[in-house]
């Protein structure tokens, strides 16, 4: 069995490269279920499902894990739910279609994973904190966005592009300066921030 998750998580890998999907990097996923099995995490929120590709590999890390899922683009949402049953994870994995700002939860999560439109870290951070435990975390993927965070704006060519690199930056200073959370930065994968509060820690 564990062979052939292992060619399904393969070809999930292969579909994202072929259609262009982003997903986290390996170092980036095994820093995050590392993290999950280390802090005994039960419950997770993930904002942006993609394919579903990370929640699988956060619910298979850990058997009494739970994952309710956010995805806003219908042809992801479609394709994730298709992963999560061929895996039969669909009592364990809730995905939800809809922008995440659109989205009211009354329940709790020890992580909630942001991994949606980096523009809106931020957003997602205010709108969802009611809904972290308050010895919970959140945890940030693309902190460093492929490279481009460390480079000078002039050397970025695309408008679009540096107004969003614009946006990550502004986050990561948001997360520095925040009087509620602390932060630490880890230059693993594509860049990750686990930000937690301030008064528990």
């Amino acid at each position: 069995m564990v062979g052939n998750f292992h060619s399904m998580i393969k070809e999930i890998k292969e579909y994202a490269k072929r259609e262009d999907v982003p997903i986290m990097l390996d170092d980036g996923i095994n820093f995050l279920t590392t993290f999950i099995i280390k802090h005994q995490v039960k419950t997770v929120l993930e904002i942006g499902t993609a394919i579903g590709y990370s929640a699988i590999m956060m619910a298979l890390s850990s058997p009494n894990l739970k994952v309710v899922t956010i995805e806003r683009d219908e042809e992801r949402y479609l394709e994730a739910l298709n992963n999560i049953k061929k895996f039969n994870l669909e009592d364990r994995i809730t995905p939800i279609f809809k922008d995440a700002l659109d989205v009211e939860l009354t329940e709790k999560f020890d992580l909630i994973f942001l991994d949606g439109a980096k523009g809106k870290n931020i957003d997602f951070i205010e709108h969802f904190e009611k809904n972290l435990e308050s010895d919970g975390y959140f945890v940030t993927d693309n902190i460093n966005f492929h490279g481009y965070v460390a480079k000078d704006e002039s050397e970025i060519k695309s408008r679009n592009l540096r107004g969003l690199v614009r946006k990550i930056k502004n986050y990561i200073e948001y997360l520095k300066n925040s009087e509620k959370y602390e932060t630490r930065f880890y230059d693993i994968g594509d860049g990750i921030a686990v930000t937690s509060r301030k008064e528990i820690r």
